[in-house]
């Protein structure tokens, strides 16, 4: 049981997160339009990015499938956070940020695999590797 909450907590919290922003009816920044969009748009890749890696971890990153299931997972909780915007006034729900999420889902991932494999590349053999004496 503390298996579970503490690799699945994080993740639903973050989803939470993601659902109570996206049920704000507007969220202005005050910038330019250009930079709200801009920057609005990166935190979409940054949010999905993070669940996605949130998912990795509660699932176990050690099988080649959990990288493929953290994505997917992530990809389908970006289409509902779509449909759910389209309900919300003053929002709209856009295929568009979809595509950035799943760019944020993929360059989140990647970063990260990059990240675990160099570090695998460049630790020493444990001790239980090596051979007898």
């Amino acid at each position: 049981m503390k298996y579970l909450v503490i690799r699945w907590l994080p993740v639903l919290l973050w989803a939470g997160l993601i659902y109570l922003l996206s049920d704000i009816p507007t969220l202005d920044s005050g910038l330019s339009l250009t930079w709200d969009v801009v920057l609005r748009k990166m935190a979409h890749a940054a949010e999905f990015g993070v669940l996605s890696l949130l998912l990795l971890r509660a699932i176990g990153k050690k099988s080649t499938g959990a990288w493929l299931v953290a994505a997917v997972i992530s990809i389908l909780y970006a289409v509902t956070d779509e449909v759910h915007q389209r309900f919300v006034p003053g929002r709209e729900g856009n295929v568009w940020d979809v595509v950035i999420d799943s760019l944020g889902v993929c360059i989140g991932l990647l970063v990260v695999r990059r990240f675990w494999l160099t570090k695998e590349a460049t630790e020493p053999p444990s001790s239980s590797r090596l051979p007898p004496r």
